[in-house]
């Protein structure tokens, strides 16, 4: 009874650790190497301004909606034009035509109809971002937001994965030492990238609230674009002199 036991319990060790080799699979070193890993970052400021807005008419009818609508676009035409912007450079991200029921009646009669286009604009010269979005404010546009986001990640990537390498190699180096040791060449490495590159919305706000004369700056106006953070993972094998 004794014996079998221990069999059992030698075979739950055994179990609990091939469950942590899958979970967390080793690479097999060579003799006289040493494995590290180590995490490096790089911070870049964001290359991109995403203007996001929509275009929201109602009317009694579809047609009264859509001229409705078709007016707001103009207006948006106009003010794109007058940025140096061609109209084209806006993207359409979905147009509905949709009634509008009464929902108190049970026979839920329809009352009207809405107009929705959502629309989208990047810009690479920040400078436009406050002049449009004030001037959408002031046009027959709804849900209007400003993002930050960086497009252009490559180099940012490069960056980072030079950190992680540098790290590593000081890591290895230190326990080089501690074992009287030193640091040879490159054996192997793993590199893996994750980008923190998502937009950062700032509202803006209403058009009654922003409509308040010439003299009064925008919302976005002398604040900094949130960094883009992109960090690199890096698994290196070194070997030892």
């Amino acid at each position: 009874m004794k014996t079998l036991t221990t069999v059992c319990f030698t075979v739950l060790i055994f179990s609990s650790y091939s469950a942590m080799a899958q979970e967390h699979p080793a690479v097999t070193a060579q003799p006289n190497t040493v494995f590290v890993g180590a995490d490096g970052k790089f911070e870049a400021s964001p290359d991109t301004a995403l203007v996001q807005f929509e275009i929201s008419a109602q009317e009694d009818n579809s047609k009264a909606a859509y001229d409705r609508a078709s007016k707001a676009a103009e207006q948006v035409r106009q003010i794109l034009r007058s940025n140096g912007i061609e109209p084209k450079a806006a993207e359409i991200g979905y147009y509905a035509v949709q009634p509008v029921y009464d929902y108190r009646s049970a026979k839920q009669k329809v009352v009207g109809y809405r107009v929705n286009a959502n629309v989208s604009l990047k810009l690479k010269d920040f400078s436009k971002v406050a002049p449009i979005v004030q001037q959408l404010s002031d046009s027959d546009v709804t849900n209007q937001s400003v993002s930050y986001t960086l497009e252009d990640v490559d180099v940012a990537k490069t960056k980072a994965v030079e950190d992680a390498y540098r790290r590593a190699r000081e890591l290895a180096a230190a326990l080089a030492r501690a074992g009287g040791r030193s640091v040879g060449q490159l054996s192997y490495a793993s590199v893996d990238t994750f980008e923190n590159v998502r937009p950062v919305p700032v509202r803006a706000r209403p058009m009654a609230a922003m409509n308040m004369g010439a003299q009064q700056a925008a919302p976005t106006e002398e604040f900094s674009p949130q960094n883009s953070t992109v960090t690199a993972r890096v698994n290196a094998v070194f070997e030892l002199k």
